[in-house]
Formats: C-alpha cells, structure tokens, sequence
C-alpha cells in the first residue's frame, strides 16, 4: 500500500506564515483596537460599583419587560455577585458586547445586500454554510496565529463563529417584506434607500432582533470556549474547574454564564417584540399623535363643508 498523505495541514501553516509576514501590521493593529474597545466597555461597566450597575439594569430591565424581568435580573445579578464572578461575569460581558457589536455592523449590511442581489446571496449560502459547519475550537488557532494570545484571537473567532445567524436572517427579514407594500413605494416615485430605511427594514425588524439575538447567543457561547486563547472572564474559570476537577467552581462560573445568557437573551428579544413600558409608552404616544391628527382632519372637513354650505361657499 502506498503511503501517500496531501499535505494540507503544511499548505495553511505555510499560507498563515505569508499572510503574518506581509500583513502583521494590520493584524497588530487589530489586536491594540479590540483590546482598546474591550477596555473602553469593560471600563464602563466595572469602574461603578456594582449596587449601581445592578440598579441600572434593574431600570433598563423594568423598561423593557416590566417588574418581573427586572426583579429577577436583580436576583441573577446579586447571585453572580455573591459567589465572586462579578469581575469575571463584565470581563466575559465586555467580550460578547465588542465580538457582537462588530459582527452585528458587518451582518446587517451583508444581509440586506444579499437581500437586494441574488449573485451575493448565492456567493454568500456557500461561506455561511462552511461557516456554521466548521466546528467552534478550529476558529482559534488561526486566530490565535495572527493575533497572538488574549483578547484579540478570542475576538475575531467569536466574530467569525457568531456572525452566520446575523446575515442569514437580516437577509430573510427583507426578503420577507410583502412586495406590494415595497410596489406601492416605488409606485410612489420613492427612493430605494428611502423604500429600504421606512418600508423594508421596519418591516423585517423582528426577523433582525432575531439574528442579532442569535449573534448574542452565540458569541457568550463563543467566549467562553475562547479561554483556551488567554481571554479572560468566566471561562477561565470553567477551563480551572476542569483541568482541578473543581466542581463546586465548575457550577458557579456556568451559572454565572446562564444568567449573563438569560439577560442577554431577554432584552434583545424585548427589543424585537416591542414589549415593555417604553414600548407601551411609545405606542400609546403613537396613538395619542394619530387621534390627534384625525381629530385636526376631521375639523377641516367641518369647516369646509359648513363653508360650502353658505352663500359664499356656494358661489
């Protein structure tokens, strides 16, 4: 039998290597603008004290789903507190928001683009496709070869690993849209980038809250692999409860994960819904501006018919 082997695993170190030497600028400054907005957000939320970032969710989450969600936000909150993950729960919390936020801006533009062009769409079902196939730990050590150890792999794999959702589901959302709704606009002589930002995308929001809740998701599940890479938070933990055998730390830095992915979990789908007392707010203000407006109408059309009815009307 021939001993015959393709060397593809020398081909993509050989490739990784050349992309290093002629790019190493670029990803240099790549990791100082990750680690420099990890920083700004882990900042954010760790310089206050944590009674006073409790109470601001608390607040954000009575607007959003009312006293239940905040009270319970209020319990997981002090839980996490409690068992001492509080400086691991924002460092894994700063992580998510910065690989969500970056995979969000890339996602929602892609969609809609593909959305609008069937040869982008067809380009793009192939890469997601490979992408979401690709188990999660094979994103790191590329990631870990251009960007080094810390918190730029982790990263630019969470970005990779959570950005499938975002675009597949912004692009069902537009194509969703009823056409005779879009028909109408362009019966009406509007712009396509006008029928996109007051027809398409209100319309398919619901559909995007839904990636960008996807995109969440899978970025708290992303971070947590990604302490295999040196980033820090609540994986870390997890990582030493297994190498230990520490179960009781094992228990505690998960729940902290659960909670974290509960409340992350509940206000995008919040947002999605139009669900709260801002919303509420809102939509009995929307309310108020139409009856109001009907009402404007209304004595208008009185007014000009009690003036076609005089004499002056009538000549």
């Amino acid at each position: 039998m021939m001993d015959f082997r393709i060397p593809v695993g020398d081909w993509i170190e050989g490739f990784f290597d050349w992309v290093d030497v002629l790019f190493g600028w670029f990803f240099d400054f790549l990791r100082t603008l990750f680690l420099g907005m990890f920083d700004a957000v882990s900042w954010v939320f760790g310089t206050p004290a944590p009674w006073i970032v409790i109470a601001l969710v608390a607040v954000g989450a009575l607007l959003a789903r009312g006293w239940k969600f905040a009270v319970g936000s209020v319990i997981g909150l002090v839980f996490i507190m409690s068992v001492g993950q509080w400086d691991n729960a924002i460092a894994s919390l700063s992580l998510v928001l910065v690989a969500a936020f970056l995979a969000i801006a890339v996602a929602v533009p892609l969609g809609i683009w593909a959305a609008r062009n069937d040869t982008v769409s067809a380009i793009l079902k192939p890469v997601l496709d490979f992408l979401q196939t690709l188990p999660a730990f094979v994103y790191l050590p590329p990631a870990l070869a251009l960007l080094r150890i810390g918190v730029a792999p982790a990263v630019i794999a969470t970005f990779i690993f959570a950005i499938a959702p975002g675009v597949r589901l912004t692009e069902l959302g537009i194509r969703g849209v009823d056409k005779e709704v879009v028909e109408a606009g362009q019966a009406f002589g509007a712009h396509p980038r006008r029928i996109l930002r007051q027809i398409q995308l209100p319309l398919a929001m619901p559909s995007i809250m839904a990636g960008v809740n996807q995109v969440i998701m899978l970025s708290l599940s992303m971070v947590v692999i990604a302490a295999m890479v040196g980033a820090p938070g609540l994986g870390q933990d997890v990582m030493q409860s297994i190498s230990a055998l520490n179960v009781g730390l094992g228990f505690e830095a998960g729940l902290s994960v659960v909670v974290l992915a509960i409340l992350l979990d509940r206000f995008t789908a919040a947002f999605g819904k139009g669900m709260g007392l801002y919303s509420r707010w809102r939509k009995a203000s929307l309310a108020k501006k139409e009856a109001a407006e009907q009402a404007r109408l209304d004595s208008e059309d009185l007014v000009t018919a009690g003036a076609q009815r005089s004499p002056g009307g009538l000549a």
